[in-house]
């Protein structure tokens, strides 16, 4: 059970539409899947904002970052096909392990991992999947890490082409960049690393950006997220270590 003692950070609002801040470790609505949690971004900004809200997409649980809500069902149906159609631009931002390239285009198929229902299956349908990574900044961190005498890490730029399950998360695997603090797809050391030099603990991806055209009115909206403080404190203690500033 988590505990979420702030007001909601609301991006945008308009008549039909809002787009919230979602903390990291928060759930987006309640699922079987983490059963003993109580608290969900949907009832939380439902009761903030006093009126009903309708989820068109959905965050991982640890992810921080931008979700959409419709405020009516036409609404609600309008841009769940929009996401469905690949129509709204997703930007997020990540921490990884490893120098990445400056540009990669990850096309790599993926099988599904649960079912319509949200069930883990095994059997699953694999679907192409593709992801465009940009490198913002690299370090080298001068420790031994694992059996390397020194840790290297990146902030990338991750757009998801598609919309799989965990499509990031494993794209990232796949080409050995895990996302740090990634418990399912990343790697023990360099998490337990991070967590115990920065005293930070969380997955490190965040929905900062989404564009599309609002069903209304037409208009071309794109809507932004200001990096989490625990990211500023993560570039900030990468820089200065990495740059021999920090010998704690």
């Amino acid at each position: 059970m988590s505990d979420f003692g702030c007001k909601l950070r609301l991006c945008y609002r308009d008549s039909v539409i809002v787009i919230v801040d979602k903390p990291a470790g928060m759930l987006v609505h309640r699922s079987g899947i983490d059963a003993g949690e109580t608290v969900f971004l949907m009832q939380t900004l439902r009761d903030q904002l006093g009126q009903h809200v309708f989820p068109v997409h959905r965050l991982d649980k640890p992810t921080s970052g931008l979700v959409m809500f419709a405020l009516n069902s036409p609404t609600a149906r309008a841009l769940s096909q929009l996401f469905e159609q690949g129509e709204v631009q997703k930007i997020y931002t990540a921490f990884v392990r490893g120098h990445t390239p400056q540009t990669l285009n990850i096309d790599h198929p993926l099988r599904d991992e649960v079912d319509s229902q949200g069930r883990k299956t095994k059997e699953g349908t694999v679907r192409e999947a593709a992801t465009e990574l940009r490198t913002l900044t690299s370090w080298t961190v001068p420790e031994p890490v694992d059996r390397y005498p020194e840790a290297r890490y990146s902030q990338v730029e991750l757009r998801p082409l598609t919309g799989r399950y965990r499509q990031l998360r494993r794209h990232m695997k796949h080409i050995s960049h895990p996302i740090l603090g990634d418990v399912r797809y990343g790697k023990g050391t360099h998490n337990r690393f991070i967590h115990e030099r920065l005293g930070l603990k969380r997955l490190w991806l965040h929905a900062n950006s989404l564009a599309f055209q609002h069903p209304d009115t037409g208009e071309l909206l794109t809507v932004e997220s200001d990096p989490p403080e625990d990211f500023k404190a993560m570039h900030t203690w990468l820089t200065n270590v990495a740059e021999g500033h920090d010998h704690g």
